[in-house]
């Protein structure tokens, strides 16, 4: 009998997992404040509202701004070359096995798909805000491109909305990732962005002195 343990190592440095807190929270706030703002439609806070998604927007594209440029000059672990796997990619689909448990510090391989495909999800979101705010108010660095021409509403209106839908899904695809990764694999996933340490299953030794995997 061998018993299961769990090697951990401080993988993510403060400067990520700030940005990463930072990016969360522009992210929850935008979905919230959208949602409240059509649930409520033309109630009084209804303005407020959506001051606040233009404003948490604009922090957001410094949020992404900041990962991409960290992504350049950060650690190991905070590289762009951190997220893009392709092989690993191909591999899961020949497969059919994403979700499998973490074997390696840092990003998971599998999942670093995803994590690619949130980003360009989350830029074209906020190109497509930034469009909408120099239509609809006269606002923003397109003001001068794009400022109160009604006209091409449609053309950021219905993707943005489409992209708000999609982001809404991979954040709920995310946290139950983070919970299937922990009940499933027993590894404590959710709390890598917080502490800045990973945890990975180890090897223990028996009675017998015979080491084991977990």
């Amino acid at each position: 009998m061998h018993t299961p343990a769990l090697t951990r190592q401080r993988v993510y440095d403060p400067v990520l997992r700030l940005i990463h807190a930072w990016n969360a929270l522009m992210v929850v706030l935008l979905l919230v404040s959208s949602q409240l703002a059509a649930l409520l439609q033309h109630d009084w806070p209804v303005p407020a509202l959506w001051r606040l998604h233009l404003w948490c927007g604009y922090l957001l594209f410094l949020g992404l701004t900041a990962r991409l440029t960290w992504g350049l000059a950060g650690p190991r672990h905070a590289r762009l070359t951190e997220l893009w796997q392709p092989a690993a990619w191909l591999k899961a689909l020949r497969e059919r096995r994403f979700f499998v448990p973490p074997r390696r510090f840092g990003h998971h391989p599998p999942a670093t798909l995803g994590y690619v495909g949130f980003y360009a999800l989350a830029w074209l979101m906020v190109i497509t805000g930034l469009g909408l705010a120099a239509i609809d108010q006269g606002v923003g660095p397109l003001y001068f491109v794009l400022g109160y021409d009604f006209l091409r509403t449609d053309w950021f209106r219905r993707p943005h909305d489409w992209l708000e839908e999609l982001i809404l899904a991979y954040v709920l695809l995310h946290l139950a990732a983070l919970v299937l990764h922990e009940r499933w694999h027993g590894v404590p996933m959710a709390q890598a962005m917080v502490s800045g340490y990973q945890y990975l299953q180890s090897e223990r030794k028996d009675n017998d002195g015979q080491s084991n995997p977990t």
